[in-house]
């Protein structure tokens, strides 16, 4: 078995999103200090590095990232290599074979691009082809992009469309060692209350002998 760590490391300094709490983090206790350990204490946004989106960032009346089903974060998915400047359309998508996809994850430029510096050109999905994707029913969709919509985007359409038809999105991992192709997924989130999203450590698994960490 192999496994694909696609999540960055947080760190201070990681990339968020204009605007968002960065990441910062402090010894509450210190052994170097004499205490019996070592703990911590961070604070960030919610949507801080790879991270999944309750429908509550959308919708105050909507579940809270607590509420959500977990199964859409764990299960088959498949990676996809998008060649795409700027939106991901919906003519690109049909012309791939969906037959038996639960959750996809959009491999894009973006996975290439510096951790420690927020792009604002990122491939983004299309409303047309977040459309496409929730007339799939699929489980989840996934982008190494920090959002599903444009950085511009007001109306944030993409995210909504998905939102509606109980797609769960994924956003900010990290495939540009993962090669295309089908793996199970495991992103699962915190169990945060009242919150819009969570980070998580997200995983690919592949069949393969022997077990390595990427």
């Amino acid at each position: 078995m192999q496994i694909y760590d696609i999540s960055p490391a947080i760190h201070e300094g990681i990339a968020v999103w204009p605007g968002d709490q960065k990441f910062r983090h402090r010894r509450t206790m210190s052994m170097g200090a004499g205490d019996s350990c070592n703990v911590s204490s961070v604070t960030m946004s919610t949507h801080t590095g790879s991270h999944v989106d309750a429908p509550l960032h959308f919708d105050p009346a909507a579940r809270d990232i607590a509420g959500v089903s977990l199964e859409p974060f764990l299960g088959p998915a498949r990676v996809l290599s998008i060649e795409a400047e700027s939106s991901i359309s919906a003519a690109g998508l049909q012309g791939h074979d969906w037959g038996g996809v639960e959750r996809v994850l959009f491999k894009t430029r973006a996975s290439s691009l510096p951790e420690d510096r927020f792009e604002r050109e990122y491939p983004w999905l299309s409303p047309e082809a977040a459309e496409f994707l929730g007339g799939l029913r699929l489980r989840l969709v996934g982008t190494d992009a920090p959002s599903v919509d444009a950085f511009d985007s007001r109306d944030l359409r993409s995210h909504k469309l998905l939102l509606q038809r109980g797609v769960a999105i994924l956003e900010g991992v990290r495939l540009a060692a993962v090669p295309p192709g089908d793996y199970e997924l495991i992103c699962l989130p915190l169990k945060f209350q009242g919150l819009d999203g969570s980070p998580v450590r997200a995983i690919l698994r592949a069949q393969h002998t022997g077990l390595q960490l990427r």
